[in-house]
């Protein structure tokens, strides 16, 4: 029985240059404008004696402390693959998304808390001081998601950012809201109401986004990829026996990578030039994946499941 092996690489060049410094740039100016928030929430928060005031103020700390992080590490990824990186500093802006959304999960739990002794005991607030500084901070947090907004779009590091901001600014809107009816109708139990709601929205965006980290550091499959989809593609074509030992995983959102043995028909190993490029342009038409390593075999492995059992180093 023959059982040689050959191995295939085939990768996609889609980078991204050019794009860096702008977002850099804007990082830098929505960081100062979410201290400056800051600073102006926690002041209005403890002289109107307002919890929801002072939840946006920290939502924006957290806020200006995660775009330091996110510009941080854009900086990071465009380092050059080593011999020690070989796959570059990709993940340096999924490590910072998993820090972001951690620290904003953490912070909502501690508001609820907050809210809930707000809620056994209401006190009065000064509902001016809400509306004027809940405006400021409108007006700051809208200005940072309008230069956001285009580039959250395929980047994991600034949407996490991006949904910050939007969050905030929606805090901005309902704490807003919350002065009015505090002010018109003296019903101040809204003010840790208003706690709750905009920490149950921060909680599920953050949820999203740390769940699609976790799944990119774990080396899980991307959900939107079904592997027995990609193993049934390969099967169809004509010199094709079988697929088996097969890992997709991403380096990032945009970077996935597609590792098989393949077990041949009657050609041989060295004649599979061919093959390996129609699987390859398969993979990244109709799948997405950039980077793909092939082990074509001949009668080789036989009764090898899919994903191969036990621990892999």
């Amino acid at each position: 029985m023959n059982c040689d092996g050959k191995h295939d690489h085939s990768h996609g060049h889609g980078h991204d240059h050019g794009h860096g410094d702008i977002k850099g740039a804007r990082l830098i100016i929505v960081v100062a404008l979410n201290f400056i928030i800051t600073v102006a929430e926690l002041t209005g928060g403890f002289i109107a004696g307002s919890l929801s005031l002072i939840t946006d103020a920290l939502h924006n700390f957290s806020d200006g402390l995660s775009m330091i992080i996110s510009y941080a590490s854009i900086r990071i990824s465009e380092k050059e693959k080593n011999s020690r990186k070989t796959f570059g500093y990709k993940r340096a802006t999924i490590l910072a998304a998993f820090i972001n959304s951690s620290t904003l999960i953490g912070i909502s739990l501690f508001l609820f808390k907050e809210a809930y002794v707000k809620f056994m005991n209401p006190e009065p607030v000064n509902a001016v001081i809400v509306i004027w500084v809940a405006l400021i901070g409108l007006v700051a947090n809208f200005i940072g998601v309008y230069l956001l907004r285009s580039s959250s779009k395929g980047d994991m590091n600034i949407k996490s950012a991006y949904l910050h901001l939007l969050g905030d600014t929606l805090a901005s809107v309902s704490v807003i809201i919350g002065g009015l009816c505090m002010y018109f109708f003296e019903i101040y139990w809204i003010d840790p109401a208003l706690t709750v709601l905009i920490s149950l929205y921060v909680l599920r965006e953050s949820y999203k986004i740390l769940k699609d980290a976790v799944n990119i550091l774990m080396q899980g499959v991307p959900e939107n990829i079904v592997v027995e989809d990609v193993v049934n593609e390969i099967g169809k074509m004509t010199e094709v026996e079988n697929v088996h030992h097969v890992h997709i995983w991403a380096i990032d959102e945009k970077n996935i990578i597609f590792e098989a043995h393949i077990n041949i028909k009657d050609m041989a190993v060295s004649q599979t030039e061919p093959l390996k490029n129609e699987i390859s342009s398969m993979l990244h038409d109709k799948f997405g994946i950039e980077h793909v390593t092939l082990q074509f075999e001949y009668r080789c492995c036989p009764g090898e499941d899919i994903i191969k059992k036990g621990a892999e180093v």
